[in-house]
């Protein structure tokens, strides 16, 4: 791979986090934005980068899965009437264009035929950093410019079940395979696809005898997409089993808090977080 272009974020001697804001990858990943690696206070680090089961999954980043039949995820499409994924000529790309000021990005997203659909405003901000915890607050506002009515979709809206996947998506490392989920309205494998303000999946590292838990905050509604086996994953879904459209020059916006722990996290501990940071 060739050379990417990045901003690296230190706290207390550790870098928590990199924002590759020009990566180098192939069409067929859907070039994007992605932060990776992620790391804990503790240095230990809370994300995967392109594991071979999903060339496409690169840390946490904004993805949509299906938009008007395009492709902004990366990797194969599923096809209704194929009842499969099927690889397309439609992976698209999300173009970095600058950052007018520090924390605000501007990016332009476009199909793999050149075609211009949305202009993006996305922030990313360090916040409350503890003795344990940190947190990064990311929001996007997505504007459509494509002239005609973009919509939002998953391949559960076009036919497979319990794939909703779409919008800000974390992979997380191998060790943190059949990690435990905890969620405002319940617990496990049974979130998905449930409707929750927020959610956690704590995982445990190879290598040190620590644990660390991730915590996802959506600021808007949304059924969440999440696995814990055969690989940890969760995404706050904008379409998980229905679409979302949005009109010529019509704005989405969205906002999320991410938090990285050192620790399990109870649920206590949990409730309390989301309690005292509104």
């Amino acid at each position: 791979m060739g050379s990417v272009k990045k901003l690296v974020v230190e706290e207390r001697g550790v870098e928590i986090l990199h924002y590759v804001y020009e990566p180098d990858m192939p069409v067929y990943e859907s070039p994007k934005p992605y932060l990776h690696p992620m790391r804990t206070l503790a240095g230990d680090v809370v994300t995967a980068y392109r594991p071979h089961d999903h060339l496409w999954h690169k840390g946490l980043q904004m993805t949509v899965s299906n938009l008007s039949g395009q492709n902004f995820w990366g990797g194969g499409t599923y096809v209704r009437e194929e009842e499969t994924y099927v690889d397309l000529p439609n992976n698209g790309t999300m173009r970095h264009e600058g950052f007018p000021e520090p924390g605000v990005e501007r990016l332009t997203w476009h199909t793999q035929a050149g075609e211009h659909w949305v202009d993006e405003v996305r922030t990313l901000a360090i916040r409350d950093v503890e003795d344990d915890s940190w947190a990064l607050d990311l929001t996007t506002a997505m504007t459509n410019r494509r002239g005609e009515e973009l919509v939002f979709g998953s391949p559960t809206t076009n036919g497979r079940p319990m794939a909703g996947y779409c919008g800000l998506f974390w992979r997380g490392p191998r060790s943190f395979e059949h990690g435990e989920v905890i969620a405002e309205t319940g617990e496990g494998q049974e979130m998905m696809g449930r409707q929750a303000r927020w959610l956690a999946y704590a995982g445990r590292h190879d290598e040190v005898d620590r644990s660390s838990t991730l915590l996802f905050i959506s600021a808007q509604p949304a059924k969440w997409f999440v696995r814990t086996t055969p690989f940890a994953a969760v995404n706050p879904s904008i379409a998980f089993d229905e679409e979302v459209r949005l009109a010529p020059g019509d704005t989405l916006s969205l906002a999320y808090r991410v938090v990285v722990a050192d620790g399990r996290w109870s649920r206590d501990r949990l409730e309390s977080y989301v309690n005292e940071h509104p």
